[in-house]
């Protein structure tokens, strides 16, 4: 999926950073037409961004969501909590057999047996512990492996609109830091909290045995502490959700620097984006230390609770002691219980605290999930081992709007582009040349009027089959980090190496690929750092050529070759329009004066349609064109 197409011409094609890729997008809303009940996403009825703040539309809760994403690994998770729990019953027995070893040194006996059995279930405990710990942990790794395949799975199949009103930092958030959360709720949030509270029941009916009075005196002080740390989870809830958010923000606006890297650096712009991000940093900062503090508030108050109720028992017990209602080991075993109560308490606390960070997570998660998709493409339901008969288009009465502020970028569009044959699309920057393309790749779905593609309404053509049969080579020719060849076979993986050669031929590349040291398997950098702009639009006409379309889009193929070049791919579009349908965008008309028929477009509108000697004769924009363009070409 491109994620450039659609873009508008108002700025020329430029970015606001000079980016050789994100031409200044179109879609600054949504198209207002409806999609075909197929391609309807269940539950999303509207094209939104992600809800700000974790929405509040309808749905199922965060708390279900997250139970949906455990539910396929209960079983192993049960295993582990149980093997858990039963290192932690063996620790519950300790105080007790503790008190058994001072009755036998007060009794003037042999403590061996109760310290063997004190030393046994230490170990035993230990090692049931680890290997629950250890099943919690792979568990969770499963979990974040499951959510993130699903993520992007999603991503790659998100409709254009919904794409372009992200950010690709806050994208890679939610696939890296927000899914890493679900591992950590999964093991302290649910797991530790269910057997916390089990631990917590049988230290109190422990305690319940030893002493009854002392049981009460504890529960007054901790139960007290407690309502008081309940009020305080809320606020670590809201805390967590924005810090999340925070260092999504942070990765967009490094996101933001990354992609316009050496334009940054030709304007002098360092400092100034360097704060930037700085400026975002410290936001995620304010946003972590702000979780931190009620996080520490909330852990120092249940530990304070344990303080305050060791003393009361301490008092308490002391006395009864002294008046000899009560042992002493049975005061010494209750106030070792006593503290082993700190960790159930502190599992609870962190058990919750972790929940309010996976449910932030699963929410930042669904956020994604919800927006509106495209169908999954159904198994070969893309390429073809000949070359099909060409295409035929017809736009009848097309109207678009991307929404928000920006006015209508077609108004009434109607023209007929032949099956076979070179047509051209010409006119002003932001007359909707571009916006042709996207309706035709079905990247946003028009909202009136008709287009047919070979004689079919596009709404009813299934995506995979439609664009398998089209290839769209972008003024920007986005070459992708990896080979020349991983490049070249993208859009054609199965591609046979004599057609590879053809290609490589027609778009003279060869002379780059016997310069590469490795050939085609030499890499490109990121984006294609290491070649020029003409090649990497060379590189994606020959990546269009193996994919042997029905329906050839060009969008501005000659901007950034040279003479000889440009020559040459002029000479190549004209035998492609003896093979399948071209149709061509074109700022510069010596690329398109010999087209069979040309389109000249103006606000959104169709002004005139005929040959280059027609159009001279008969149109006065594209006289203004034609003259302005070859008086530059003759300079």
């Amino acid at each position: 999926m491109s994620t450039v197409a659609g873009t508008t011409e108002a700025d020329g094609g430029r970015g606001p950073e000079g980016t050789a890729a994100p031409r200044a997008r179109e879609p600054e809303g949504r198209p207002a037409g409806e999609r075909p009940a197929a391609e309807q996403p269940a539950g999303n009825a509207a094209e939104e961004g992600p809800r700000a703040g974790g929405g509040t539309g309808a749905g199922p809760s965060p708390l279900r969501l997250l139970l949906s994403r455990v539910r396929p690994h209960r079983g192993v998770l049960v295993r582990a909590g149980l093997l858990s729990l039963a290192g932690s019953v063996a620790g519950l027995a300790m105080p007790l057999t503790a008190k058994h070893a001072v009755d036998a040194f007060a009794a003037d006996r042999s403590p061996a047996g109760p310290l063997l059995a004190l030393t046994a279930l230490v170990l035993l405990g230990a090692v049931l512990s680890a290997y629950g710990r250890y099943l919690m942990s792979r568990t969770g790794e499963g979990v974040v492996l499951r959510a993130r395949d699903q993520l992007v799975g999603r991503i790659m199949r998100l409709k254009v609109p919904a794409v372009d009103r992200l950010t690709p930092g806050d994208l890679q958030s939610r696939v890296t830091s927000d899914t890493n959360l679900l591992r950590t709720v999964l093991s302290s949030g649910l797991v530790e909290s269910f057997n916390s509270v089990l631990m917590l029941l049988g230290t109190i009916g422990f305690m319940a045995y030893m002493d009854l009075t002392l049981l009460g005196v504890t529960l007054v002080v901790i139960v007290g502490i407690g309502a008081v740390t309940s009020l305080l989870m809320p606020r670590i809830q809201r805390a967590q959700l924005r810090a999340q958010e925070s260092v999504g923000a942070m990765g967009a606006a490094l996101d933001r620097v990354l992609q316009a890297f050496r334009t940054v650096k030709a304007s002098g712009a360092e400092e100034r984006e360097t704060a930037a991000v700085a400026s975002a940093a410290r936001h995620a900062h304010d946003r972590g230390v702000s979780v931190a503090r009620w996080s520490s508030v909330s852990d120092v108050t249940m530990a304070m609770s344990i303080q305050l109720a060791f003393l009361a028992v301490l008092g308490v017990g002391g006395a009864r002691v002294a008046s000899g209602s009560l042992e002493i080991s049975s005061l010494i075993a209750f106030l070792l219980y006593l503290f082993y109560l700190m960790g159930p308490i502190g599992g609870l606390v962190e058990g919750w605290t972790g929940l309010q960070s996976g449910l932030a997570a699963v929410r930042r998660i669904d956020e994604v999930e919800s927006l509106p998709g495209e169908p999954a493409a159904a198994p070969g339901a893309v390429g073809r081992e000949t070359p099909a008969t060409p295409f035929g288009v017809t736009f009848r009465d097309v109207a678009f709007g991307y929404g928000g502020e920006r006015g209508p970028a077609h108004q009434g569009v109607t023209f007929d582009v032949p099956a076979g044959g070179l047509v051209a699309l010409v006119g002003p920057s932001g007359a909707g040349k571009s916006t042709v393309f996207s309706l035709l790749e079905r990247f946003y779905d028009h909202d009136s009027g008709t287009i047919t593609v070979d004689g079919r309404d596009i709404r009813d053509w299934p995506l995979a089959e439609l664009r398998g049969s089209l290839a769209y080579v972008e003024q920007d020719a986005p070459v992708l980090a990896g080979t020349l060849r991983e490049n070249l076979v993208f859009a054609a993986p199965d591609a046979q190496e004599k057609a590879l050669a053809a290609a490589v031929a027609r778009t003279r590349l060869d002379t780059l690929v016997d310069r590469l040291p490795e050939g085609l398997d030499t890499a490109v950098g990121h984006r294609g750092v290491t070649l020029s702009g003409g090649e990497r639009q060379r590189i994606a006409i020959a990546r269009a050529l193996l994919r042997r379309p029905r329906l050839l889009l060009l969008d501005e193929v000659t901007s950034q070759l040279d003479a000889v070049n440009e020559q040459a791919l002029r000479d190549l579009i004209l035998e492609l329009a003896e093979q399948t349908t071209v149709l061509v965008i074109a700022h510069r008309l010596s690329t398109v004066r010999h087209a069979d028929r040309i389109v000249v477009l103006e606000d959104g509108r169709v002004r005139a349609a005929g040959t280059h000697e027609e159009l001279i004769e008969g149109d006065d924009l594209y006289r203004e064109l034609a003259t302005t363009q070859l008086a530059a070409d003759t300079r």
